[in-house]
């Protein structure tokens, strides 16, 4: 059983479906020989059966020359929630902050050390 936002989805896929193979004046008994399916299986898909499986849908999008059309239908660069949500799962650049506050009291120290090492002119001894 599929969700109410999905069984929409497939009824309007399956009324496409429809409405191409009646562009192409392809009977269902012809789109089912060509799919390799039977005329039952293309009549569950117009109706928008969720239980058609994937591969029949391909079958038939390869007759009616759309099978760009599947390959897009989650394409990876037009998703954009997906894109940032990888975004902030990006490693960050640069040093953490533990390593901040170790490389920052290396600093300070190296900064005592030099004091003690050098005259009011800034020449080294």
């Amino acid at each position: 059983m599929s969700s109410p936002k999905s069984g929409n989805a497939l009824k309007r896929l399956g009324r496409d479906l429809r409405s191409a193979r009646l562009r192409r004046g392809i009977s269902v008994a012809d789109l089912a020989v060509r799919a390799g399916t039977s005329p039952s299986t293309i009549a569950r898909l117009e109706k928008g059966d969720p239980g058609v499986g994937i591969g029949t849908l391909s079958d038939i999008l390869v007759v009616f020359g759309l099978t760009d059309r599947l390959a897009d239908l989650v394409e990876v660069r037009k998703d954009e929630l997906g894109m940032a949500l990888d975004a902030q799962r990006l490693p960050r650049r640069g040093k953490s902050s533990a390593g901040t506050r170790r490389a920052g009291s290396r600093k300070n120290q190296s900064l005592e050390n030099e004091s003690n090492d050098t005259d009011q002119n800034g020449v080294a001894f």
